[in-house]
């Protein structure tokens, strides 16, 4: 049987369109979601049409479970949960039990699937180091990493500087837990201890300069598409070392994603979903987070699937 589902296509606007697809035949340790709501990535958009033709796109769902897992572990049938996973912008997805979690009562499955990728990259770049009391700086604040990680950290006892592109990205992050806001790195007059930094190209090397001795900075994303160029021995530091790293883990992400969730459902955490709609009008919502009109996540519903 067949379903419908956004694809790769290179000739098409944004290179996604709704095509039909044939179902997902699931593994033993997957289980099969009749997916409802869906959400973007920048990323994910930018980099589409450099995937093969007629791939299902996309890796955050949310929805209900039509089939558990044919080897027990998961949720059962009927459970709402989000997922991460490839494949997921489809009526159906197959998924690892491992990277799903149930979503509590009370939480939107709206709101859920604005979570899975940019929420744990968020959550596990920041625990990788203790942040209390220390100063983080996180760039591209304004997306769906950023505000994350501004939430996350603030959670965390962080000084926060949030770092965006125009004064119009700045709106928000205030309330969020933001300390200081900044456009670009202006106005960031002491060193700081950790940088997640999601724009990449010259504002890294500038980041880099901002790190004081024993800082962590932490490549999570390049929205610039620009290189970092950095000078003659310019990583090199007198005193603790600093270090550069890239971080992108999305290992079994259940306990995490689960982790979120609780978050979410105690008031403790936004989802941060900018836009929402029908999943019809994916090539509007697509340009949109493209030309940076989106603050956070995009969140699409999907036309349900016909009965098994």
């Amino acid at each position: 049987m067949d379903m419908r589902a956004l694809v790769v296509d290179p000739g098409a606007p944004g290179s996604l369109r709704l095509g039909t697809v044939p179902r997902p035949r699931p593994a033993p340790h997957q289980l099969v979601l009749d997916v409802r709501h869906i959400s973007l990535n920048r990323g994910e958009v930018a980099f589409a049409g450099r995937r093969p033709a007629g791939t299902v796109h996309g890796y955050d769902a949310s929805g209900v479970v039509v089939h558990s897992a044919a080897d027990g572990t998961g949720p059962s049938a009927g459970a709402r949960v989000a997922a991460f996973g490839a494949g997921a912008w489809a009526q159906r997805m197959a998924v690892d039990t491992t990277a799903v979690a149930e979503v509590p009562a009370g939480v939107d499955l709206a709101d859920a699937a604005a979570l899975p990728m940019a929420g744990v990259t968020a959550l596990r770049t920041l625990r990788s180091r203790p942040v209390l009391g220390r100063r983080v700086l996180i760039t591209g604040a304004a997306g769906g990493v950023g505000r994350y990680a501004v939430q996350l950290a603030a959670l965390g006892g962080a000084h926060v500087i949030a770092s965006v592109g125009s004064p119009a990205r700045a709106e928000g992050l205030a309330a969020l837990g933001a300390r200081e806001v900044v456009v670009g790195l202006e106005g960031i007059d002491r060193p700081v201890d950790l940088v997640l930094d999601t724009v990449g190209g010259p504002q890294l090397t500038a980041a880099w300069e901002l790190l004081a001795p024993g800082g962590d900075l932490r490549s999570i994303g390049w929205a610039s598409d620009e290189p970092a160029v950095f000078a003659p021995l310019s990583l090199f530091s007198v005193g603790p070392s600093k270090t550069i790293s890239t971080f992108g883990d999305v290992h079994e992400v259940g306990p995490d994603l689960a982790a979120l969730l609780e978050f979410v459902a105690a008031g403790r955490l936004s989802p941060e979903s900018d836009r929402r709609g029908s999943w019809e009008r994916v090539t509007e919502a697509a340009q949109a987070l493209l030309n940076r009109r989106i603050a956070g996540k995009v969140v699409l519903d999907v036309e349900p699937a016909a009965a098994d």
